[in-house]
């Protein structure tokens, strides 16, 4: 199943402290790749095929056994894949090395988070060089800085585990108790505990099979936790008291509808619990007065189809009169969203009124309140923005950013009674940066930007956007850096730069640029980076995530097409320099335009790629099916949705012969899965892998699983940045640069 977002109450504010070379054999001896002499021979899945039929529609599938983990069959052919992938690529052995040694060599291995303020503690987390994970970590506000008390070690909980992850971590609101939250499996099943921060022992519990989301009411010893289904549907809300026996919880929740998923939350200025019970278009928020933990939850406002919100709570200001309020951030009459408050006696949408008009053009994202002020956060034109609103005056500031394209966002900010707002700021050419504005003077503070070792220098790069023209004249926004001596200004018709080109198109996530060091490694040989923002995402509106689901999702395909042929067009690079890229959703996107413009790409990477996408989404019994029905369309019910999804599914397109009886040529592929993934299945990219190798023996396909990992891939940071060099040894391979150095500066 593709990504879908993680179900941690999308929809509550919880405040608990991503010309013509591939159709040209002279790139490729298919006799050395196959067959030769020594050489490594590609494994064959064996055919076993199976009919398939829906609405009078029969397909035929050669490669649907490779879903039964449990068959030992199964098993030894993602081995077998796994050994070729790693015999054919054993030639890049050395320049993986090197690529891991530039990457590390540019990171600060013992590095420190800004701390964040609440209550009597800061709080932050600490890298240690050599370790794989994160140490949670905090001080006293009034005490010495080299006074820590180490919260959590992920390291020593991962100790002797081929996989972890950390899934809630959560401080009580008097800083006694913590609850984390661990998997070992990647199956995203995770065990809950409790750990008391003054004595340091663990409580006696543990309780299983827990979710995402977590929240503490204001006794300190109730916590509200989630559970999933069978189908790995997040739909029980459960209430623990710290101490007793889980065999005594409370089951407080059920959400019966398999459209619909449920998160936890609390409000920012902790007066109340939020449990969001969410499906992809309709939202329903149930309400607690957090210092009644055994009370019921209130429905805020009934669920109507399509109708989604949000809520938080702003407690108002006694000292100047100033009633409390809650928030609500709705697309109830407004396509991209607006602000409505409603009275804390009275929340019922008859009793809304509105604080922040629906603007055309203008998205908004989320809003923050603070007890003079409140932080908005908003889109236009396919960027992010910030503003601050002042409750006294009206006054609306603008939070000027120094480039574009480039991305802020909302950090950590607890506290309600706060006069300073954190934000971060990033673009693909500036790292990471952590800010603070003072909200009653407007003073900028810079707290920290993220290290980058060795002579990095922002201003030796180049951001830009640019746009590419859709089929139907849609204009679709590009964000695009590379190295200002490396990179020619572009010239039509030119061989170009070699590039990169990242796209994802689903569930209205926005790929906002962002900064990488690991990409240096790329820019500084001489690469564009670039990212396609295609409809299905949310960089444009609503109305651009419309436009890419159901029956319109063809057009993130067809997008992404667009661009690639823009930057082709503009002279940024050429088909036999551009390398496809994407994950999951953005895996299928990879599938689809390896189908629809085959010549375009040198090289596609696929990353647990969603590529058997009609099987999967008329399989009513995977994980999160029906869920995505919402996203997808129900292609069980609809013919239409149906016929579109087989139009799409890259696995059901895969082609031996184009429109003229020629052999088509695919573009190198390394595909990734993950056996224990609950998203995408593992067989996905294995059954793709196999149909592209059959439909012609010159392609060149490579399958790469993680036997001890889910949809994310390795867990530990050094074993994710091998990943990233593995990758890029691939792409490097593939455009013949394996033996290109990094450019000293020429500028």
């Amino acid at each position: 199943m593709a990504d879908t977002p993680q179900p941690d109450a999308p929809h509550v504010v919880p405040h608990d402290a991503p010309h013509d070379a591939p159709g040209d054999d002279t790139h490729d001896d298919a006799t050395a790749r196959d067959g030769g002499p020594g050489t490594p021979v590609a494994p064959a899945a064996e055919r076993r095929p199976v009919t398939l039929e829906a609405h009078g529609d029969i397909r035929t599938d050669d490669w649907f056994w490779l879903r039964d983990k449990d068959d030992p069959a199964v098993i030894a052919h993602l081995e077998a894949e796994n050994a070729y992938t790693a015999a054919v690529t054993a030639g890049t052995t050395a320049l993986q090395e090197a690529l891991f040694a530039e990457m590390v060599a540019r990171i600060e291995e013992t590095d420190l988070s800004v701390p964040v303020r609440k209550g009597p503690w800061l709080y932050y987390g600490r890298t240690r060089e050599g370790s794989n994970y994160g140490i949670h970590c905090r001080r006293p506000v009034d005490g010495p800085e080299d006074v820590e008390q180490v919260l959590l070690d992920e390291n020593a909980l991962a100790e002797g585990q081929a996989y972890f992850s950390l899934g809630n971590f959560s401080i009580s609101p008097d800083h006694r108790w913590l609850v984390y939250s661990t998997d070992t499996t990647g199956g995203e099943r995770y065990t809950m505990r409790f750990r008391d921060l003054v004595t340091g022992a663990e409580a006696d519990e543990s309780i299983e099979d827990t979710s995402y989301g977590v929240a503490w009411a204001n006794d300190n010893a109730t916590v509200f936790y989630v559970r999933v289904d069978e189908a790995m549907r997040p739909f029980q809300l459960w209430r623990h008291r710290v101490g007793s026996d889980p065999g005594g919880d409370v089951l407080v929740i059920e959400e019966p509808d398999d459209h619909f998923y449920l998160g936890v939350g609390r409000t920012k200025d902790d007066c109340y619990v939020l449990c969001g019970l969410d499906s992809k278009v309709t939202s329903e928020v149930r309400i607690l007065d957090a210092d009644d933990p055994e009370g019921e939850f209130a429905v805020f406002e009934p669920r109507r189809q399509g109708i989604e919100y949000s809520v938080d709570h702003d407690r108002g200001d006694p000292a100047s009169g100033r009633p409390g309020r809650f928030l609500v951030v709705t697309n109830d009459g407004a396509e991209d969203f607006r602000l409505m408050e409603a009275p804390d006696d009275a929340p019922g949408r008859e009793h809304w009124t509105e604080v922040i008009p629906a603007r055309a053009g203008v998205r908004l994202d989320a809003v923050d309140p603070f007890v003079r002020h409140l932080a908005v956060y908003e889109r236009e034109d396919g960027g992010t923005r910030m503003r601050v609103v002042e409750h006294a005056t009206g006054t609306s500031t603008p939070v000027d950013q120094p480039e574009s394209p480039s991305t802020v966002w909302g950090e950590a900010n607890p506290e309600y009674d706060s006069t300073v707002l954190r934000y971060g700021y990033t673009s693909l050419a500036t790292p990471r940066s952590v800010f603070d504005l003072d909200l009653d003077s407007g003073e900028l503070t810079l707290r920290k930007r993220q290290p980058v070792l060795g002579d990095f220098d922002p201003a030796r790069y180049r951001t830009e956007r640019h746009w590419a023209t859709a089929a139907d004249g849609t204009r679709v926004p590009i964000s695009l850096v590379c190295r200002r001596d490396l990179v020619d200004a572009p010239v039509p018709g030119s061989e170009g730069a070699p590039c990169l080109l990242y796209g994802y198109g689903s569930y209205e996530a926005s790929m906002d640029p962002m900064f990488s060091s690991l990409r240096l490694s790329l820019l500084d040989r001489g690469f564009v980076f670039a990212i396609a923002h295609v409809r299905g995402g949310g960089e444009m509106g609503r109305h651009w995530y419309e436009e890419g689901k159901f029956a319109a999702k063809p057009n993130t395909f067809t997008d992404f097409v667009a661009c690639a042929r823009q930057l082709v067009a503009d002279g940024w690079t050429s088909p036999a320099r551009l390398v496809a890229r994407g994950g999951s959703a953005g895996g299928l996107l990879m599938g689809a335009v390896a189908n629809l413009a085959p010549e375009l790409f040198r090289a596609i990477v696929a990353e647990v790629p969603f590529v058997d996408c009609l099987t999967t989404i008329l399989d009513e019994t995977l994980p999160l099916t029906v869920l995505e029905w919402e996203e997808w369309g129900n292609p069980v019910e609809d013919p239409e949705i149906y016929r579109v999804m087989k139009s799409y599914s890259p696995y059901d397109n895969v082609r031996a012969l184009d429109d003229a009886g020629h052999p088509v040529r695919y573009p190198d592929i390394l595909a990734t899965g993950g056996l224990t993934d609950p998203r995408v299945g593992f067989w996905e990219p294995a059954k793709w892998v196999a149909k592209l190798r059959a439909a012609n023996p010159v392609n060149r396909a490579l399958l790469k699983t993680e036997m001890g990992a889910g949809h994310g891939g390795p867990s530990g940071r050094y074993d994710a940045w091998r990943d990233e060099a593995f990758v890029y040894a691939f792409v490097l391979d593939a455009l013949g640069m394996a033996d290109t150095p990094l450019q000293p500066y020429s500028g």
